[in-house]
């Protein structure tokens, strides 16, 4: 991905100076809250990236977007800006938000299910995570009925998928090579 290793960097330096001046949590909270934002407004990400749109245009709008973020994020922005990389200001999040979780030995587990989860689903699934991993996590689920049961577990590059969707594509696979079968 176009940025990675920059974003890498501006991230670690924003966490480097964030725990310099003991504000590495306040910065976690607003680098969530950007990274959730461009999440969700196509607009904003496509004004980020875009070459046309001026830069003091792209400065006033985050600063008007996130007015409530802290001075070490403010700051963020007019490097990024000033740098030309304000078109990967959601990477740079991302990245802080990984770091952050490193730092503190905490790790974000990734639950996409059909339904939302119960409280007695969370319980058994940070049980699963704890055998996977060998350490806790926080939950984040994300809802997709295309998985139909189930659900499929992501915890950073490991995966556990126990999906209903899933086992149904590994069934209709053996069904189609199973000689027997498809000769009928």
């Amino acid at each position: 991905m176009k940025g990675t290793r920059a974003a890498q960097r501006y991230a670690k330096a924003i966490l480097d100076l964030a725990k310099e001046k003991n504000s590495a949590d306040i910065v976690f909270t607003d680098m969530q809250q950007i990274s959730q934002t461009i999440a969700k407004s196509k607009d904003l990400a496509e004004m980020l990236k875009s070459p046309i749109v001026n830069t003091t245009v792209k400065k006033a709008s985050l600063k008007e977007i996130f007015k409530d973020a802290g001075e070490i994020t403010l700051g963020a922005f007019d490097v990024l800006i000033e740098n030309g990389r304000v078109n990967i200001l959601d990477l740079v999040a991302r990245n802080y938000i990984v770091r952050y979780n490193e730092m503190n030995r905490s790790q974000e587990a990734i639950v996409t299910s059909a339904v939302p989860l119960t409280a007695e689903l969370e319980e058994r699934i940070l049980a699963k995570v704890k055998e996977l991993t060998g350490s806790g996590a926080k939950i984040k689920n994300v809802v997709n009925k295309d998985i139909i049961g189930g659900f499929v577990l992501r915890v950073g590059d490991l995966q556990y998928d126990a999906s209903v969707s899933r086992n149904l594509n590994r069934l209709k696979r053996e069904l189609k090579t199973n000689a027997y079968i498809s000769s009928i």
